[in-house]
């Protein structure tokens, strides 16, 4: 069941998802070559603390999940597609980092990406970030009321894929409102004109994720959370939690 949101709860989310943007703001600028993943982990506590937010990531267990996820923040670094668990590890020069961070602020919800190079970048992954973004920004585009889902995921999909980049088999967006996840799903990738109708009031947690060597494979690595590639290549995740209203789409985690 999709709930529409009035435009006093989307204003609401506007003020969760601006936690987010701070957190990973300050996260981002922190990320720093031997900077260690429970040290940036840290940081967006902190900022949850001082928003009076909390997290809808920590103690998070789907069904695919061996233990709830012990953080409020998902790095992925290199081939980590997504909800790669902070530990130890410190960051190197070059390391291309994925964030994924939610909050929950006023009994409402919010859902952010980004991605970037710590250190000196190596081009390919340059274009494989700006790929991800102008999907984004595409997918964002598109979600305009009379328009479907449908879509969104052949906007995101038709940049990924122009590129040659690979699209994750079944892991796309999702409806966002008083929980993280919700109805409906958000594909990456499918044909225009084709599922749920596109409604003012409707908000979505739109996210391409791309793998650089043009493959759609992953596998879960042995913490049971995180996705890498099949074939070793990079990945990009960027995300934005976008409201559908009367006017065009209103962008709730804008940075």
């Amino acid at each position: 069941m999709v709930e529409l949101k009035t435009d006093t709860s989307i204003d609401a989310m506007h003020e969760t998802g601006q936690v987010v943007a701070r957190a990973l703001t300050a996260v981002r600028r922190a990320a720093d070559v031997g900077v260690s993943l429970l040290e940036l982990d840290e940081l967006a506590r902190d900022v949850l603390r001082e928003a009076g937010a909390g997290s809808p990531f920590l103690g998070y267990r789907p069904s695919f999940a061996p233990t709830p996820f012990p953080a409020v923040l998902c790095a992925s670094v290199n081939d980590a597609i997504v909800h790669g668990i902070p530990h130890g590890y410190r960051l190197r020069d070059g390391d291309l980092l994925s964030l994924d961070f939610g909050a929950e602020l006023g009994g409402w919800a919010g859902d952010s990406a980004v991605s970037f190079v710590v250190g000196r970048p190596r081009p390919a992954d340059l274009r494989l970030i700006e790929t991800a973004e102008r999907a984004l920004a595409a997918g964002i585009e598109a979600a305009v009321a009379g328009n479907r889902i449908g879509d969104i995921a052949h906007a995101i999909g038709s940049v990924c894929r122009a590129a040659g980049y690979g699209i994750p088999d079944g892991f796309g967006g999702h409806g966002i409102g008083r929980r993280m996840h919700e109805d409906p799903a958000v594909p990456n990738e499918g044909r225009p004109g084709r599922g749920l109708p596109l409604r003012p009031g409707m908000v979505l947690a739109i996210e391409p994720m791309l793998i650089a060597g043009g493959g759609d494979g992953y596998h879960a690595a042995p913490d049971g959370w995180t996705l890498r590639t099949n074939d070793g290549s990079r990945a990009a995740h960027v995300e934005h939690t976008v409201a559908i209203t009367r006017t065009g789409p209103r962008i709730l985690t804008e940075r």
